[in-house]
């Protein structure tokens, strides 16, 4: 009997298959179908901190009235947010009513203060857990790294103060000394790590000469940046390590798993090839683990980490030229 299953934030998962914040999973009816199809959890749609100040803002600057009426500022901000709030609040009731299998929430946030009572709100809402999403764009001349990665530690401290509930963090490659700011950010308490966050991106469309968005989806080559880090990070960090990005089928989570993650995060081939994906994915990874012998995940779970790999050399190589030309 080959047995599938993981233990992930504290919760137990039918196995290791996850599906990530996305459009995909605002909806019950999308989430009950996940379920049914063999997802082990589900991360909600993310609860945007400056989506809900754009949305009061918008909302006065629109009417010259509002601008008039500070009063009426605060009112509309206060609304704008509620309702929101509120909305997000349904959906994880609702989700929990109507699947066994556990709802994360996210909120993806810009600052350590705006959202704090949100928080505390999902989880009265009955969220199984939390997933934070947190990403400063350095491109300020005047801060210096530190004081970037100074934030991520405060965000996290504040909200550990607030609920009780499992805390994961979603973050992504972009630190100057990525290992060592990693570890320390396990040592916080955070229940997991969800390696990496997959970025919005600009374009410039030559036909209309205005900007656009682009590679909205993952691509299987994206497999190749959270393997090498799961790789090196896995056995040294405190907390688990949830892969996502790149992840397209039975292979790529199974060599996640092989480095060392402890569940998977997938969006790009649900959105491509629909929710069947997932059983596809879950038989595959079935059938590998019987085709190798290993019974359960934990049988093969790191076995290509740098602590157990007997050659872990190439995780760590950044040029390729000697690679090329070793055989001439």
């Amino acid at each position: 009997m080959i047995d599938i299953s993981t233990k992930y934030m504290g919760l137990q998962l039918k196995n290791p298959i996850i599906v990530g914040s996305s459009g995909l999973t605002k909806s019950i009816e999308k989430i009950k179908e996940f379920e049914s199809k063999g997802a082990a959890a589900i991360v909600l749609k993310s609860l945007f901190e400056e989506q809900i100040l754009h949305d009061s803002n918008h909302l006065i600057d629109s009417s010259e009235i509002y601008q008039d009426y500070p009063e009426a500022t605060d009112y509309i901000q206060n609304m704008v947010k509620s309702n929101s709030v509120e909305e997000y609040l349904k959906l994880i009731k609702e989700a929990k009513k109507e699947v066994k299998i556990p709802i994360i929430a996210s909120i993806n946030c810009i600052t350590p203060n705006e959202w704090l009572t949100i928080a505390k709100d999902i989880e009265k809402a009955g969220a199984d857990g939390l997933e934070i999403n947190i990403f400063f764009l350095p491109h300020d001349f005047k801060t210096s790294s530190a004081n970037y990665e100074k934030l991520y530690f405060d965000i996290i401290e504040k909200v550990k103060a607030q609920v009780k509930i499992p805390i994961a963090l979603k973050i992504g490659y972009y630190f100057s000394g990525l290992v060592n700011t990693i570890q320390k950010l396990s040592w916080t308490g955070i229940s997991s790590l969800v390696l990496f966050n997959r970025f919005f991106t600009a374009d410039i469309n030559l036909n209309t000469m205005k900007l656009q968005t682009s590679n909205i989806l993952s691509s299987p080559s994206k497999l190749a940046i959270p393997l090498r880090w799961i790789a090196i990070l896995s056995g040294d960090i405190k907390c688990d390590i949830s892969a996502t990005t790149g992840i397209h089928d039975a292979d790529g989570v199974i060599k996640q798993l092989l480095a060392g993650a402890t569940t998977t995060q997938l969006c790009s081939p649900i959105y491509q090839n629909g929710a069947d994906q997932i059983r596809i994915i879950i038989e595959g990874l079935t059938q590998w683990m019987g085709k190798n012998n290993f019974k359960t995940i934990a049988d093969f779970r790191g076995k290509f980490s740098i602590k157990k790999n007997e050659n872990p050399s190439l995780f760590f190589r950044g040029q390729y030229m000697k690679s090329l030309f070793e055989k001439e």
